[in-house]
């Protein structure tokens, strides 16, 4: 154990006898001064005493701005709905939330799970971006899905890394099942979520099922053709679509708390969950998405960068369930901030739920710049 020692003297024969037993006992070393014999008058012992040396005191990480936590506040009281709104500051550690810890429907934001599901069997030596992988008919899902019109024949040849970069730029959710399939399923995911310990974040059964419940339909392989789902879930009676969206959004298999997601983002920056090169494949890749244009993007200044993944659910009526973007936000200064903000269940327009999105965004970005640097704290 490391130690400062300290030389301690005491006068009399006695007096150094008991110290010096209690020392042995407590394993310490006597010295006995120099030129000292037995024939010698007693002389004032020296005795080495090892003392320990408490460890440095964590820093505390700096309290969170209180004028961006009236901001998200006020933002939060003013959208109706069931929503949830987190920001982590990367390095700085401060956490601002509203709404932040209650499980919300993810929607495609769960792509992110398959993808560091993915990027850490690399890192395993499990599993290589340019393997190949055919994508078939039988692989076809529902609702947004550019690969299937090159899915023809016998299949569409393609590789695992081009899979994960329409799974996350295009948010293709037939290229994000066959990237599950091929890491080993829902299970696989779900093992990865607990043994990263990412929080409360749950992954559901896969597009298919998950889509087909929430709508109060049982999957067919017919549904992934044209537009069969959408003919078959608007022949269902409404009462029952709206019973079964109503069971989606009180308990959502692929639900998630914004916080959990926005600490997973600050410790995937940071290097905690992947390799170095697994992070920057993956922030490189979410960083050229091409959805959401009007969410978290439409705000961030042209000198900041981002990295995100949107997430949309169904609509009922004005009714939708599940409308998000989350993503790491960069300043010019190399200050970063993880944000997460998830829409559950509201009427708002779609316009509104855009403007929620994007006012976050630049609630960090005016916080950023009025800030003096990194670890200064706003008012």
């Amino acid at each position: 154990m490391r130690g400062a020692f300290v030389n301690m003297r005491m006068a009399g024969f006695g007096r150094w006898a008991t110290v010096a037993g209690l020392l042995a006992l407590a394993g310490c070393n006597v010295v006995p001064s120099p030129g000292a014999s037995a024939n010698a008058p007693a002389r004032e012992p020296e005795v080495a005493v090892s003392i320990p040396v408490p460890p440095p005191r964590p820093r505390s990480a700096p309290a969170a701005p209180q004028g961006l936590i009236r901001t998200v506040q006020s933002l939060y009281a003013g959208f109706e709905g069931k929503k949830g709104i987190a920001i982590r500051a990367v390095d700085d550690g401060w956490t601002v939330e509203a709404g932040g810890r209650q499980r919300l429907p993810q929607q495609s934001v769960s792509k992110l799970w398959v993808a560091i599901t993915l990027l850490d069997l690399r890192d395993k030596g499990k599993a290589r971006l340019d393997d190949p992988i055919t994508v078939r008919r039988e692989d076809l899902t529902l609702f947004h899905q550019p690969i299937a019109y090159l899915v023809k024949g016998d299949g569409f040849q393609t590789t695992v890394g081009g899979l994960l970069t329409r799974a996350l730029t295009q948010s293709d959710n037939t290229a994000n099942d066959r990237l599950l399939t091929y890491v080993g399923g829902p299970a696989a995911v779900r093992r990865m979520i607990a043994e990263k310990r990412l929080g409360d974040i749950r992954f559901g059964p896969g597009e298919r099922l998950l889509q087909a419940k929430t709508a109060g339909l049982t999957w067919q392989p017919a549904y992934a053709l044209g537009n069969a789902f959408s003919v078959a879930r608007a022949r269902l009676d409404p009462a029952a679509r709206a019973t079964a969206l109503d069971a989606y959004v009180a308990d959502p298999p692929d639900g998630a708390a914004p916080i959990a997601i926005a600490d997973a983002l600050a410790r995937l920056t940071r290097g905690e969950l992947l390799s170095e090169t697994s992070t920057r494949i993956l922030l490189e890749t979410m960083g050229a998405s091409r959805t959401g244009h009007a969410r978290l993007r439409a705000a961030v200044p042209a000198s900041w960068q981002i990295a995100h993944k949107t997430g949309t659910g169904q609509d009922l009526g004005r009714r939708n369930a599940g409308f998000n973007d989350v993503g790491l936000l960069t300043a010019p200064d190399g200050r970063r901030f993880a944000v997460a903000v998830m829409i559950g269940d509201t009427t708002e327009p779609i316009r509104n739920r855009q403007v929620l999105i994007q006012n976050v965004a630049a609630a960090v970005a005016t916080y950023a710049g009025s800030a003096q640097g990194p670890g200064s704290v706003a008012n």
